[in-house]
């Protein structure tokens, strides 16, 4: 059965984006060195990919404005808006839990929890999320949006593998 893999970066002290919702401090601690590509490995596992309109919508008009850069992806948009979806990125208004179980059933390769926070506490909640790779930028925000917020049980994972890439920490787990 296909997996759900979340892969995503936070500061120091747990935030994905700051105030203002940006990224752009998403980097290493050098940036003469150049730091290792570890999503060409982890996309070649997945073939889906689920996020919320903050996250697509940053991608559109902030990272990637002018193509969408999951095209080998299938894309599940989880939002409120009325949009038109494509052969490729498929809008849609469902709980998050629902819409990946039904996509575990299906074949396929992994499926990858690109963001926000809301969409993964939920399937946090659900104990749904199987492999958790997080990279910890070397970069303290203070405040912004939480990857973790309130989880109303405790979720037990395994370490599985730990490097460090240009002072950013490459963390994977796995449920226990």
């Amino acid at each position: 059965m296909r997996k759900i893999i979340l892969f995503i970066a936070m500061s120091l002290d747990g935030y994905i984006a700051d105030d203002a919702g940006n990224v752009d401090w998403l980097t290493g601690q050098n940036n003469a060195v150049e730091t290792v590509n570890s999503y060409a490995d982890f996309e070649k596992k997945v073939d889906t990919v689920v996020m919320g309109w903050t996250t697509y919508h940053q991608i559109i008009t902030k990272l990637s404005p002018k193509q969408w850069i999951y095209e080998n992806l299938q894309s599940y948009i989880i939002t409120h808006k009325e949009c038109a979806s494509t052969s490729n990125i498929t809008f849609i208004s469902v709980d998050p839990c629902l819409l990946v179980n039904e996509l575990k059933r299906k074949e396929g390769k992994d499926i990858w929890i690109c963001g926000g926070s809301d969409i993964i506490c939920q399937l946090m909640r659900q104990n749904l999320i199987d492999t958790y790779y997080i990279s910890i930028i070397p970069t303290i925000l203070g405040s912004g949006k939480r990857l973790f917020n309130t989880v109303e049980q405790e979720i037990k994972l395994r370490l599985v593998s730990a490097q460090n890439n240009n002072g950013i920490m490459e963390l994977i787990y796995h449920k226990r």
